[in-house]
Order: structure tokens, then sequence, then C-alpha cells
């Protein structure tokens, strides 16, 4: 029968073949990464609406700000995925998603974009603890472990 054990050094592991602190961190960084990945395709499906989206907010050089946020999403989430550079890829996530919901939903009396405006916020929470704690074993930055 396999015992469940402690290592000071890891997390839970049942005869050290799974670990589930690196499980977690996995299936925690593709799932947080996912809405980046969707969204940086729907921009690219959609540039014009995007651009004109990003001018309604008010900001300034629309297509150099949709073409930042497409790179930020789509290699910032697929790095995420693969674990590459991750506390520095997930500090920039946190920080392109707390600037989104302070340039897009910032309307708190409209119930929706309350919603939306917290959602980023703690989207941007878990950035943080995968930029604190690092990709895991199962990541690019983990192959050397």
């Amino acid at each position: 029968m396999t015992q469940l054990t402690h290592n000071a050094n890891s997390a839970h592991s049942i005869n050290g073949a799974f670990d589930i602190a690196s499980v977690s961190a996995l299936v925690g960084r593709v799932l947080i990464s996912i809405i980046f990945v969707l969204s940086g395709i729907a921009k690219i499906s959609a540039p014009a609406g995007t651009i004109a989206y990003i001018e309604s907010a008010g900001l300034p050089f629309a297509t150099l700000g949709f073409a930042a946020a497409v790179l930020v999403e789509l290699a910032g989430g697929i790095a995420l995925i693969a674990g590459y550079r991750t506390r520095a890829t997930a500090l920039i996530l946190a920080g392109f998603t707390v600037a989104a919901a302070l340039a897009f939903h910032n309307q708190l009396g409209d119930q929706n974009q309350f919603i939306h405006f917290f959602k980023n916020i703690a989207m941007a929470g878990g950035l943080l603890q995968i930029a604190a704690f690092g990709a895991g074993r199962f990541s690019l930055d983990g192959r050397n472990r």
C-alpha cells in the first residue's frame, strides 16, 4: 500500500512520484493563462473592434496599445503555461491586468463593470502568487530540478 509522505523541502507526495504542489502549480498556470491566450486570439480576429474599444476608453495610441495587448496576452499566456521565466511573466501579466481594470472597468457603479474590475484584481492576486512561489517542477523553469 502506498503511503502519503511529507518532505520539508517539497509538498506531499506518494512515494515521491506524485507531487501535489507541482501538479497544482501546472494546472493553476494553465487555468489562469487560458483567459490571456483566448483574449489575445479574440483581439487578432477583430482588430478594428479592439482598437475602437481602446479609443472609446480615451487611451492614446490605440493601434500601439492593441499590438502591445496582443503581444502581452499571447506571449505571456503561452510563457506562463510553459513555465518559462514564470515569475517575471506573472508580474508583467499582473501589472497588465490591473492596468486593464483601471482603464476599462473603472465605472464601479455599474454592476457589470464592478464584477469585471474585481475579476481582474483577483486574477492579479493569483498571478502574484505565481510570481511569489514560481512555476513548480512541471515547467521549463523547473526542468533542472
